[in-house]
């Protein structure tokens, strides 16, 4: 029987995802003096009124870097759009010494986690990227939508924005027709400024539009996949206006889009955040390494989907557990997977670490359109296929 599954991607200019963009601007900076920081940076960004934002950078950040936030808060506000003004104010504490003393490393003492915590990473044979296609084709029009906002190919949209895709998979699971695409789009107020004299037309517009400079030209690119009658069952701002919008509409946060971040619902999450943390938590490099070690199963052929999970304690080095799932499509048993993984692979935060070579400023360009599945990115090379055929 046929069923259907919905991801959602956000842009950029999103509140949640302009805050992890901070968050993780903030990290860039730091390592980029100090590779050996620990870093817990949360920010909240909100509006104080239509034409001031208010900012608050908070954490607990040890390190021997200079760090103007000012600075970091502006150029990333104006790389997305936001150029209005904004107050700032930090609350920064250095890390628990408690903390520290489990996850730094000396003659006596292996790096530890430095917290406990659980990771799944997960791969399937959907797409280029062996990744789920809802969640990439849900990344790929947020994407187009910021693209042809920078480059004005549709005028007056604004840096907010949010994307939806459901897909239609038939009884062996596999991807046949895109169902739906959903996208919303922050604009400027175009009755106001005597462009267009009502509601119906302006949504017109955005709608004619985004169809055919944002839908039509990523859903071309996946030929094997049919959107037959797309065009006219797209939602495009569904309440007919979106003119308020971005953190003068609503509060953002850091850490409130984990499913965009990784796998858009269709694999479990072990529930931590990834932005403004340093590779010292395992929240974030053991998730990056989880992805890594299934997308390598995946992609040696032995099996079509792949779920591993780590889970860790604070202050101890080995993970606590070590599985691995393949849904019945591997070609040898998921506890002889299991074995190779934990003979192929260093799960210690340290090992981690060194193997995916998580110390230097890499961070910013991730915060949004999904951290895995990122060419380019070391947990996304299939490198270590030998070790499972």
């Amino acid at each position: 029987m046929n069923y259907l599954f919905t991801s959602e991607s956000v842009t950029e200019g999103h509140p949640d995802k302009v805050a992890d963009c901070i968050s993780d601007a903030v990290l860039d900076t730091i390592l980029n003096q100090d590779s050996e920081a620990r870093v817990a940076c949360e920010t909240m960004i909100t509006g104080l009124d239509s034409k001031k934002l208010k900012v608050i950078i908070s954490g607990e950040i040890t390190t021997s870097a200079k760090v103007d936030y000012d600075n970091v808060v502006n150029k990333t506000l104006k790389d997305i759009g936001y150029l209005e003004d904004y107050d700032l104010s930090t609350l920064i504490k250095p890390q628990s010494k408690h903390i520290a003393q489990g996850v730094d490393s000396s003659d006596s003492h292996v790096q530890g986690a430095g917290d406990q915590g659980l990771m799944f990473g997960f791969a399937c044979n959907e797409t280029p990227q062996l990744m789920p296609l809802p969640i990439v084709l849900s990344h790929e029009l947020a994407k187009q939508l910021t693209k042809v906002r920078k480059d004005n190919t549709i005028k007056g949209l604004c840096p907010d924005g949010k994307s939806q895709v459901t897909i239609n998979y038939d009884s062996d699971s596999n991807p046949v027709k895109v169902e739906k695409v959903v996208i919303a789009t922050q604009h400027l107020d175009m009755i106001e400024s005597g462009q267009f004299k009502s509601e119906d037309s302006e949504h017109a517009f955005i709608r004619e539009n985004v169809i055919k400079y944002v839908i039509l030209p990523t859903l071309s690119k996946y030929e094997n996949i049919s959107y037959e009658g797309i065009t006219d069952s797209a939602i495009v701002n569904g309440t007919g206006r979106f003119v308020e919008g971005g953190p003068v509409a609503d509060v953002g946060l850091t850490g409130r889009k984990i499913i965009v971040d990784t796998y858009g619902g269709y694999a479990k999450h072990g529930g931590g955040a990834f932005s403004g943390k340093d590779p010292s938590k395992v929240d974030r490099s053991a998730a990056y390494m989880t992805r890594y070690i299934a997308k390598n199963i995946v992609a040696s052929n032995i099996a079509k989907c792949c779920e591993v999970q780590l889970a860790y304690s604070i202050g101890v080095a080995e993970p606590m557990s070590v599985n691995v799932n393949t849904f019945g499509t591997s070609k040898i048993s998921d506890s002889e997977l299991i074995e190779r993984v934990k003979k192929g692979f260093d799960l210690t935060p340290k090992g981690i670490i060194d193997t995916l070579d998580l110390k230097n400023p890499i961070y910013r360009r991730l915060a949004a359109y999904g951290h895995l599945g990122r060419e380019g990115s070391t947990w996304e090379k299939t490198d270590r296929i030998n070790l499972f055929q």
